[in-house]
């Protein structure tokens, strides 16, 4: 296992690595039809639960167990779920480097949430097939994958960038004028090559499937994706860290 470094380029190469991940996610939730209903609450068919939504509970019951198994003692792994139980294990965690005390401050799960329910529609054909149970299942799959790039990036990006400048950082967090420390961790010639690399993972991925049994979602919905929402929340995400570093 590869641990954490508080090296900027480190961070951008496993940010890099979270990409193919997401995509693949993405395309396998796009396998199943939209679904409509999975969303509705008091409509999931689920024995003894007239309230929730399908999708509501899949996410709710698969939190709780990664609860159990310690998944949200790591720093990234910000939960969509409220009232998790305690891990059942003991949690061993090298030291991150990070200086905040509680990381869900830096939490975007709300509009991580509603911007994948935005893209479902625009992914997925919006026929109902019936297949409620895997559905909710690659949408849980991919909100965690999503979530976790976007947390990630908030946290490592947010110190190394501090680390490299503090001088700057400092003077701006104790002012708290957040519409320059948004100029600040700014780049927008890296934020272009991330789409255009986005674009061109999404195309390669799906370049060679049999469209028969396979449905192809547009590369440019992803890098859209991407442009709008994991790069936005993310630096909203960094914002939020460096408002709430420790020893600023």
């Amino acid at each position: 296992m590869i641990t954490e470094k508080l090296d900027l380029a480190f961070v951008a190469a496993r940010l890099e690595g979270f990409e193919e991940t997401i995509i693949t996610r993405l395309i396998d939730r796009a396998q199943f039809c939209a679904n409509e209903i999975v969303y509705k609450n008091g409509l999931s068919g689920f024995k003894g639960e007239n309230q929730l939504s399908l999708f509501t509970i899949r996410l709710t019951q698969q939190e709780q167990m990664d609860a159990r198994f310690g998944r949200f003692c790591v720093p990234e792994e910000r939960p969509f779920t409220k009232d998790l139980p305690v891990p059942q294990r003991i949690v061993s965690l090298s030291d991150t480097g990070l200086k905040i005390i509680n990381c869900n401050v830096i939490s975007q799960v709300n509009d991580i949430l509603s911007s994948y329910l935005d893209l479902i529609p625009r992914i997925c054909s919006k026929e109902d097939d019936g297949q409620y149970g895997s559905s909710v299942e690659h949408d849980v799959y991919a909100i965690q994958a999503i979530a976790r790039r976007i947390h990630y990036g908030s946290l490592y990006v947010a110190e190394c960038k501090y680390m490299n400048t503090p001088d700057e950082y400092r003077m701006l967090i104790k002012e708290k004028n957040t519409e320059a420390l948004v100029e600040l961790l700014t780049r927008k010639d890296v934020e272009d090559k991330i789409i255009i690399r986005i674009r061109e993972k999404a195309a390669s991925v799906q370049a060679c499937v049999n469209k028969l049994v396979r449905k192809v979602i547009d590369p440019e919905q992803i890098a859209n994706y991407y442009r709008d929402w994991i790069i936005p929340l993310t630096k909203k995400g960094e914002i939020a860290y460096l408002l709430n570093r420790l020893n600023v």
